[in-house]
């Protein structure tokens, strides 16, 4: 709020205007010790994702933040005090009991948990125990706050829910080597998380590159973690999930249908043959299949077979995928390596020619990073420049 300034006050006398300047009610003690602690563990929870535990394996600090919410729930002029800052839902009512305690403080919170505070084992003595200001600054892990403008993203994740409800969208594990790209959409301590924008890369404290996300949860939150702490804690919540793009939906089944396998295999391979095309390419022409079987089975009798160009062929890769529609993906990665696709016409001994069409002029690497892509369900965002040999994001 603007302060008035001599100039104003001037002014405002000239004009003839009395005003009397409304001053907030001081707080108590009480009310402030109460604020600031409800602050600590609101900012515990923006940085695990979950509400502090009880449990006695968790570092005293998380069990502490755990007994204060729980005293402070029980309490209905706590509830009413924090109520409006209460943007995680952490007051829940089903939780409140109207109850006349005084509230604890953290000595009396410390004895609770078993803790003798006159000895030498209190709060300011703790052995083995990491100090807040060691652990993780919160500009590394991000900030849960409002979302002013979650009217704009609602309706989206009505929309989502009712893909996933549908079958349009699948929600699938988040591998390992997985990207993060802006709309993405993912699950994280179960709920829908939107990649709203991404910022300017810059390099992190550890030398390596680093994004500023804006990412909105479905509870009408946002938080501006970094890019590498969100894929941390994907990659460390059991439920962490990717939900899949609308196209890429029915590649990722749940259930094998009639044209679907357990598993399929992409294998990558070269070809031995003497034909020119080949010869003068060899680093780079590659066939891309999909097989059910194991790819060195079915590259047995590849020089009678005119898929292999009546030519022995050698396995340069392979990458092994569960619940696909073999039929789907194989269409799906001949779709985007299109371009590269080799028009090349091959005899037989009797002299009948073959049109293979699994053939492209493309680099191993590429085939990797496009099933890294469809891992993560983003590889209908790209597409292949035969100019520089790699995957593009395509501009909508």
């Amino acid at each position: 709020m603007a302060k008035f300034t001599e100039e104003d006050d001037k002014l405002i006398a000239e004009l003839g205007i009395e005003y009397e300047v409304k001053k907030k009610p001081a707080l108590s003690a009480k009310e402030e010790r109460v604020i600031a602690g409800f602050e600590e563990i609101q900012k515990f929870v923006d940085e695990q994702n979950r509400v502090p535990s009880f449990d006695h394996e968790k570092d005293i600090f998380e069990r502490l933040y755990a007994t204060r919410l729980e005293q402070i729930r029980k309490q209905a002029d706590c509830v009413e005090l924090l109520k409006d800052s209460d943007y995680q839902d952490l007051l829940n009512e089903s939780f409140i009991s109207k109850i006349s305690e005084e509230d604890l403080d953290d000595e009396a919170l410390l004895g609770e948990l078993g803790f003798n505070t006159k000895t030498d084992n209190d709060l300011t003595s703790l052995k083995h125990v990491k100090p807040r200001s060691e652990i993780k600054p919160a500009d590394e892990v991000g900030t849960r706050t409002p979302c002013k403008d979650f009217h704009i993203f609602k309706p989206l994740f009505e929309k989502i829910q009712a893909d996933i409800e549908s079958g349009i969208r699948k929600i699938i594990p988040f591998v390992k080597d997985g990207t993060i790209e802006k709309e993405n959409l993912f699950i994280l301590g179960g709920q829908k998380v939107y990649v709203a924008d991404i910022g300017e890369m810059f390099i992190g404290t550890d030398g390596r590159k680093e994004y500023r996300l804006r990412i909105i949860f479905d509870n009408g939150v946002e938080s501006n973690q970094l890019m590498r702490s969100l894929q941390k804690r994907l990659w460390e919540d059991e439920g962490g999930r990717r939900i899949t793009d609308i196209s890429m939906g029915p590649l990722f089944d749940d259930q094998p249908h009639e044209d679907d396998i357990a598993s399929g295999v992409i294998y990558v391979c070269r070809s031995q043959s003497s034909h020119p095309l080949i010869r003068d390419n060899s680093k780079n022409v590659h066939k891309i299949g999909v097989t059910s079987k194991d790819p060195s089975i079915r590259l047995s009798g590849a020089e009678n077979d005119p898929t292999f160009l009546f030519a022995k062929a050698d396995l340069v890769a392979s990458f092994e995928l569960y619940n696909i529609n073999r039929h789907k993906l194989e269409t799906l990665l001949h779709k985007v390596f299109a371009s590269a696709r080799l028009e090349i016409e091959i005899p037989d001994r009797f002299g009948k020619t073959y049109h293979p069409k699994e053939w492209f002029c493309v680099p191993v690497e590429t085939v990797q990073e496009a099933v890294d892509k469809l891992r993560n369900g983003t590889l209908l965002n790209y597409g292949f420049n035969i100019k520089t040999g790699l995957l593009e994001k395509i501009n909508n």
